[in-house]
């Protein structure tokens, strides 16, 4: 069985530019949870959120984890908050090496500011709540198989990290 990558972290890390990087690299298909989640419901993700909600946004994701946990060999870019639930992770682990992407909030603001795109980040002050979310995700995010710092490298050099760590080279 060729394992899959499940990119996993905090938004603004880096998982969709790593995981287009490991994908070509890698010669692997890459599965873009959150675009998947929007194909589906026909709508962006803050329309999802703003209309239903992050408990039936966290549904969504939960149904497409495991629909595309049961691939092989692909990149799985999930989206910030899929290491909440404990199935989530059973399940991506089942086939998976879990990666977690880490950023410093100052780079996560750098990289997300200004976007609308963010619905959790739609607040007065979105430093603040970057350091709130990044304190109470850590715990779940400690629990992936590495964690990469991403400040301050470039998408190619994370995948090359991951690739490398994929390929036993530990």
């Amino acid at each position: 069985m060729k394992k899959n990558i499940v990119l996993t972290g905090f938004m603004g890390t880096g998982k969709s530019a790593v995981g287009r990087e490991l994908s070509r690299m890698l010669g692997m298909k890459l599965v873009e949870l959150d675009e998947e989640i929007e194909k589906a419901e026909g709508m962006a993700i803050r329309e999802i959120f703003s209309r239903y909600g992050e408990g039936y946004f966290r549904d969504r994701e939960t149904e497409m984890v495991k629909r595309f946990s049961r691939d092989e060999g692909v990149v799985i870019s999930t989206g910030g908050g899929v290491v909440l639930r404990e199935e989530n992770m059973t399940a991506l682990r089942e086939k998976g090496i879990i990666v977690c992407l880490w950023a410093e909030p100052e780079t996560i603001l750098s990289r997300t500011g200004g976007s609308d795109e963010r619905p959790l980040l739609n607040v007065d002050n979105p430093e603040e709540k970057i350091r709130e979310l990044l304190d109470y995700r850590r715990p779940f995010y400690e629990k992936a198989d590495i964690m990469i710092i991403t400040d301050n490298k470039t998408p190619f050099e994370i995948a090359q990290e991951i690739a490398k760590y994929y390929r036993g080279g530990r």
